[in-house]
């Protein structure tokens, strides 16, 4: 089985996500998806995928959109299937949801998703639902670490403003109390 694409469209045969598995021209993808409702006129509406001459496309109507893999001719309609029932229920488990809203808004996640159940070169990872939701999940240790370092350091940035301006208000109100008058363009204690 090789998968060339995996798809999200509207109705309308607009992508809203696609990723390519194998090497092909955005020219080409693009081309492939928008002949797809083309072709979804003409062909009956009891199968749910349709072939051409050089590829086929397996798809699933879901609410306002369609979810499209195409394939070369010699892949396996049966895995093709299973495929795309693994991607139908991948879907809204990560982008929350069939609207295009949703799928705009977690185009990257559904990505991310569409790659651990296919690899680079097209073929099918043996793989369930928990699996990929525990590799989209993964947390890294240098990761953390970074951001508690990072955060370690706003704070002890934020501690040392918040006493340098304690600092500086004391001594403004003591010049003010003793009747001295800080020249203009220096600040006392502070190197100046």
């Amino acid at each position: 089985m090789v998968v060339l694409s995996a798809a999200v469209v509207t109705k309308s045969g607009r992508p809203i996500v696609a990723r390519q598995f194998v090497e092909m021209s955005r020219l080409r993808i693009e081309g492939l998806l928008a002949a797809f409702p083309k072709l979804m006129g003409s062909g009956p509406k009891q199968h749910t995928f349709i072939e051409t001459e050089s590829v086929r496309y397996v798809w699933q109507p879901v609410e306002q959109v369609f979810l499209i893999l195409i394939t070369n001719k010699a892949s396996n309609i049966v895995e093709d299937l299973d495929t795309l029932r693994l991607l139908s229920k991948l879907v809204p488990e990560v982008a929350g949801g069939h609207s295009e809203e949703k799928l705009s808004e977690k185009c990257f996640e559904l990505i991310f998703a569409f790659d651990e159940v296919i690899t680079t070169g097209g073929y099918r990872e043996y793989i369930d639902i928990r699996q990929i939701r525990t590799n989209l999940e993964m947390d890294s240790h240098e990761e953390k670490l970074h951001n508690m370092v990072k955060k370690t350091k706003i704070d002890s940035a934020r501690d040392q403003a918040t006493h340098m301006s304690k600092v500086i208000r004391t001594r403004q109100k003591e010049a003010a109390k003793s009747g001295g008058l800080v020249a203009p363009g220096t600040m006392a204690g502070m190197g100046g």
